[in-house]
């Protein structure tokens, strides 16, 4: 459920091998959120074909266990991180981040996926990874208690207390309980791309830069693997250069992935199914609210008929720090006006930042960051959509649009 935050104002500022139990444990999500989402009903069914034992390394998140899923009509929200950590096979892919990390694990990738009381609808926030926040008292890796910290990054909290610390630290700033959590690296988002055989990106402009790795001309690419991971990533060759324009880059990919998995090419095919399935169960580490297979079965049953359009991805409105230009700060009342329309179950509409999607064979030198009219999620006979603020920016599943971006 959501709870609401007493505050509107801005806050101040030795590894194991796993055993088989961890390995099937590590089954949901999907990388940057959306697979996460979308492969929960599609791969529901052969969780409880495929695991075996539950629980013995996920991750304890603080308060409560929240209810078994098939206990309650409410709401759920599921946190997922996608962390830069630097696995030997791949490291030599991401330059001096991995030869150079001194600071820890980040999650370069925050999210909350808020699955809605019925009818059901699916909308995903994500956290600009600069946007300064209080980070509440966590428990480290070894077990030590962490002071409270004020402006700090988000995505510090995990290297200061992990998944749960990040978990702790949204729910600070936004007010959401979140029961689930999972965390995804980078490796584990190369091979789950791999697995589903690609998406389909549009750029309306050519991007490029030497830190993401990413170099591709305007025009349709069928992304895979590193070069996937790449576009993810990429933040200098954004229209610029913020983490912003880079998450709605990330959200055009996501709704592609979401019409992706869901279509019948996907859905038709037993053997790619059961490919992604495996992939998943070794590329994510979950909360130990998420090791019960009825869980994930009862989540897929929620999911699995709710329309690609009432799908949203949207950014937690933000603007320019007052204390450092080169980051942001939380804009309480807009985010207000979007929790409130999440605990009332009402269908979201974006406001309309104007402009047409962008021909990718014509591309304009400034194109708009997602470039197409403002999606609206479907309503119920008796709902009317409600408008969030303009400062709440996203894309919805059904969105055809063209990314951005510049060489650099």
């Amino acid at each position: 459920m959501i709870r609401q935050s007493p505050r509107r104002t801005v806050p101040r500022h030795g590894l194991q091998k796993p055993s088989r139990g961890r390995r099937l444990l590590k089954a949901l999500g999907i990388g940057i959120a959306v697979v996460l989402v979308a492969a929960i009903g599609v791969t529901a069914w052969l969780y409880i074909d495929l695991s075996g034992t539950f629980g013995e390394d996920a991750v304890e998140l603080q308060g409560e266990q929240p209810p078994a899923f098939s206990e309650f009509e409410g709401s759920a929200n599921i946190l997922v991180a996608g962390t830069d950590n630097c696995e030997p096979e791949y490291a030599a892919q991401f330059g001096d981040r991995c030869t150079d990390a001194e600071d820890g694990v980040r999650s370069d990738v925050l999210m909350v996926v808020h699955i809605s009381e019925p009818p059901r609808r699916v909308t995903v926030v994500s956290f600009p990874r600069d946007l300064l926040v209080d980070i509440p008292s966590c428990t480290d890796a070894n077990g030590d208690e962490t002071y409270e910290a004020y402006g700090q990054m988000i995505n510090s909290a995990f290297g200061t207390g992990g998944l749960a610390c990040s978990v702790a630290t949204v729910e600070n700033l936004t007010g959401l309980d979140i029961g689930y959590a999972a965390s995804i690296n980078w490796g584990g988002v190369i091979d789950v791309t791999n697995a589903i055989g690609g998406v389909e990106v549009c750029l309306a402009t050519a991007m490029k830069d030497a830190d993401s790795g990413i170099d591709l001309p305007a025009g349709t690419h069928e992304l895979k693997g590193a070069e996937a991971l790449a576009f993810l990533r990429a933040r200098k060759s954004t229209t610029d250069g913020s983490d912003t324009a880079r998450i709605g880059n990330q959200q055009l990919y996501m709704s592609s992935l979401v019409r992706k998995i869901t279509s019948e090419q996907v859905l038709s095919d037993p053997a790619l199914l059961l490919r992604l399935a495996r992939t998943i169960l070794s590329a994510v580490d979950p909360s130990t609210s998420l090791t019960n297979p009825v869980t994930l079965a009862q989540m897929g049953l929620a999911l699995k008929d709710i329309p690609i359009s009432d799908y949203v991805f949207v950014q937690y409105p933000a603007t320019t720090s007052v204390v450092d230009a080169n980051r942001l700060d939380p804009l309480p009342d807009a985010a207000a006006a979007l929790f409130d329309a999440l605990e009332r179950n009402e269908p979201l509409a974006l406001a309309d930042e104007g402009g047409e999607t962008p021909d990718p064979e014509t591309p304009a030198p400034e194109a708009p960051e997602t470039g197409t009219p403002a999606p609206t999620a479907s309503a119920t006979p008796d709902q009317e959509p409600v408008t969030l603020p303009g400062e709440v920016t996203g894309t919805t599943g059904d969105t055809e649009g063209c990314a951005t971006g510049r060489v650099y």
